[in-house]
């Protein structure tokens, strides 16, 4: 008997612990979000990688090659650019106008568990479409192991908004690009991959621990009340049913015939009856089911377009005091706890995997 009220009274104390953690989380919450006020200054940043190689390669030939060949290939250089502007200026004479030169805009996106650079992906793809040509091209080097159905929804919605303009759409995958990322993917035109990156798990996961037992052993009953019958199909303290069970399941195909559905429109090409068993496969694997097209790093697509394209890189960096960034850290990681402590609860969710 000492020893029952012994765990009883272990067990009372981790309940009453977890319970105060979470309301001081919420306390926290709403403190941190007070003491921030208002929002971050938020700035475009456009940087021309054509510029930034020929630094690099400047930079290198400055340092292996002799006074002499540097010297040479300098003055090389300057005839060069002088003929070029005879060139345009007799063009100009004439009534020519030059070529247009395609641009190519770069926009990357590191995806985690809730697709947080969602944000920057729509002002990105935003600003692009303001100014873009037919002849230009936007290139999005996506990783992501993938995350939670409806925020990786919106991220590939943020895509398919650059078909919809008719501007040619490339999505290069170095490192992984799964379940949620391959859903952002398998919008482009062209997928192009690394021979090791890793694409495909077309599946759909959820799960949640069950204290029930553990409840019971200690005689502590759980009232579980709903309005609707399939409000809540599994819960983490009450007791489970087979109803419960196979209704929970049920949603979880129906998101699963979603994504196969999305990835089968968006690229016909594939067997998706063979590629959506929520496996995954390297960059050379994915070439054979037609999950890529092409083994190329993004690096070398960029180095290859470079020749006859003007390439800026697009991004939206967030300045903050010192201050607004240990503010930000501590709302974001209080924040992120208590939702997945909600999400856990409510079950109401589903992971793409």
């Amino acid at each position: 008997m000492a020893d029952f009220f012994f765990q009883y009274g272990l067990f009372a104390a981790k309940f009453i612990t977890v319970i105060a953690l979470i309301v001081v989380g919420i306390g926290l919450i709403v403190s941190i979000a007070a003491a921030r006020g208002s929002k971050s200054r938020e700035t475009l940043e456009i940087e021309n990688i054509n510029d930034k190689l020929e630094d690099y390669k400047s930079a290198i030939e400055a340092e292996i090659l002799s006074k002499e060949e540097y010297k040479a290939l300098q003055k090389e250089r300057k005839q060069q650019e002088k003929k070029e502007r005879k060139e345009e200026k007799a063009r100009a004479k004439s009534g020519e106008t030059e070529p247009i030169r395609p641009r190519l805009f770069v926009v990357r996106f590191e995806g985690d568990m809730h697709a947080s650079e969602v944000e920057n992906l729509r002002d990105s793809i935003t600003t692009i479409l303001s100014i873009v040509k037919p002849s230009d091209e936007i290139l999005v080097i996506v990783e992501s192991s993938g995350g939670i159905v409806h925020n990786y929804g919106l991220a590939a919605s943020q895509l398919v908004r650059v078909r919809q303009h008719g501007v040619r759409l490339t999505i290069a995958v170095d490192l992984v690009a799964a379940s949620g990322g391959y859903m952002m993917a398998c919008v482009a035109d062209e997928i192009i991959a690394a021979p090791f990156a890793v694409l495909g798990s077309i599946g759909v996961l959820a799960e949640l621990p069950n204290f029930n037992k553990f409840l019971k052993r200690f005689d502590i009953d759980i009232e579980h009340h709903t309005a609707g019958e399939y409000k809540t199909t599994l819960t983490m303290l009450g007791k489970n049913t087979d109803k419960g069970r196979e209704k929970f399941q049920e949603e979880l195909e129906e998101v699963h015939t979603l994504f196969k559905t999305f990835v089968a429109q968006n690229r016909p090409v594939v067997d998706i009856s063979k590629i959506a068993t929520g496996e995954a496969w390297y960059g050379s694997q994915a070439l054979e089911l037609k999950l890529v097209d092409r083994l190329m790093t993004s690096d070398d697509y960029i180095v290859q377009k470079s020749a006859n394209s003007d390439i800026y890189e697009i991004s939206f960096q967030v300045h903050e005091t010192l201050k607004d960034k240990i503010s930000a850290m501590l709302y974001k990681s209080v924040y992120k706890a208590m939702e997945n402590i909600w999400y856990k609860m409510s079950n109401k969710h589903a992971f793409i995997s």
